[in-house]
């Protein structure tokens, strides 16, 4: 991947890296709203999911409406997201408290699997990283399960805001770097 982005013409590398950096000063800017206003963001982030169902939703009553009107599979995979999308849209929190849900439990597996890959590799020279890294991920799941369901209203957006920041930053640099050459 990395190859293609040294390959590319000059023209290409300019509009690139411009593009990259205009991306990145507003991820950079959406992630430093998220780390202030945590709420916010995290009741952004529940808005944009639901507003994705509801399309989706729309898009799969249109397609069973189309090809086969009798499907009564199609048309509950319907009804199960225009309602889901309809409840996140009226009522948010519960849809704050499940996205912090599933993040305690990636967290939790993703600790487990950097542990067991740390003591797979443990003569190996740098294994303590992986299991640091599990530790780190054991206890932001501990952070979240703890004040499950009421932490969840600002830790997914704190985590939201600060995984945009870092992609921001990342865009910019690369925008800076290709430029450069």
């Amino acid at each position: 991947m990395w190859k293609l982005w040294l390959e590319m013409d000059p023209e290409t590398k300019e509009r690139v890296a411009k593009n990259a950096k205009v991306a990145g000063i507003v991820m950079i800017l959406l992630g430093v709203a998220g780390i202030i206003f945590p709420g916010v963001m995290s009741m952004a982030v529940v808005f944009f999911v639901a507003w994705m169902m509801l399309f989706g939703g729309m898009m799969t009553g249109y397609f069973t409406w189309m090809s086969d009107r009798e499907d009564w599979l199609g048309w509950l995979k319907t009804f199960i997201l225009v309602a889901t999308a309809i409840l996140l849209i009226f009522k948010p929190l519960p849809g704050v408290a499940a996205v912090g849900l599933l993040l305690a439990i990636y967290f939790l597996f993703d600790s487990f699997g950097n542990m067991a890959l740390a003591f797979t590799m443990k003569p190996a020279k740098g294994w303590w990283l992986w299991l640091v890294n599990g530790l780190f991920s054991l206890i932001l799941a501990v952070i979240f399960l703890i004040g499950w369901p009421f932490s969840s209203l600002y830790l997914v957006g704190l985590f939201v805001g600060i995984s945009l920041f870092i992609d921001g930053v990342v865009l910019v640099t690369l925008g800076s770097y290709l430029k450069k050459q």
